[in-house]
């Protein structure tokens, strides 16, 4: 199956010749199908960032030169983007080109990402300040749903700064004795929280109470959608913008 979708690839890059897009399109569907979302969607946001630069959405491999990537760069870095976040854009590019060549539909140019930064700056702060946080967990978003949503952030960091997916799988038989017992989702590592009394009142007050079976979830989500949809038609004037982007539920 895999080879026939490669020479499908190589058939299409003879006809149309939109190489690097197509290959770049094949290793996402790719990763979607193996339930690898997050990275898949930061391939796409690369290949449409730099298909926006090059002025097409049908890239080819011969537009991926030194001098393309090193105006690149510089274009990422105009429009105000992060060392980091630029480093990851050409780590992608870079992983598409790598399979292309694999592939047998690009050439190989020695040292291509050469000038082009693809490191990791540690310097960079990823903690909110202080005051953010602050408007992140106490500031009223004038909206009952929205007010939920601020609650399960306020969860979230109690738990140690718990990521929203290990919070959403989280259930009723991991509670006992005030200590949350779970495995991590992403790494499977087993992990143990205290429980503290504000925590333990949160918890009350999201608890999902129509299913009182012991593996069935802690807390009742509202999904993404419904609290955009939320935002949009109540919060537009009264929750900062921060709040918007930073929850997910």
């Amino acid at each position: 199956m895999i080879f026939f979708e490669i020479y499908k690839i190589i058939n299409d890059v003879m006809r149309n010749k939109n190489g690097f897009s197509r290959c770049a399109e094949f290793y996402i569907g790719r990763l979607r199908k193996e339930g690898r979302h997050s990275t898949a969607h930061v391939y796409k946001n690369a290949l449409f960032s730099f298909s926006k630069f090059c002025g097409t959405l049908n890239v080819s491999f011969r537009q991926v030169t030194r001098e393309s990537l090193r105006r690149y760069g510089q274009y990422l870095y105009e429009c105000g983007l992060k060392p980091n976040t630029i480093s990851t854009y050409m780590r992608m590019l870079r992983s598409i080109y790598n399979r292309g060549v694999e592939a047998g539909i690009a050439s190989y140019v020695p040292r291509l990402f050469h000038d082009v930064y693809t490191g990791v700056d540690i310097r960079q702060k990823k903690a909110l300040p202080a005051v953010e946080l602050h408007k992140l967990l106490y500031e009223d978003p004038k909206s009952e749903r929205l007010r939920r949503t601020q609650a399960i952030a306020a969860l979230m960091f109690q738990f140690c700064g718990m990521s929203f997916a290990d919070l959403a799988h989280l259930e009723k038989s991991a509670l006992e004795q005030n200590v949350l017992r779970y495995n991590r989702i992403k790494t499977k590592t087993p992990m143990s929280v205290e429980v503290l009394d504000t925590a333990s009142e949160m918890i009350n007050q999201l608890r999902n109470r129509e299913d009182a079976q012991p593996d069935r979830p802690i807390i009742c989500l509202t999904s993404l959608a419904a609290i955009k949809n939320v935002w949009m038609k109540e919060g537009t004037g009264n929750i900062s913008p921060l709040f918007a982007n930073s929850i997910i539920v």
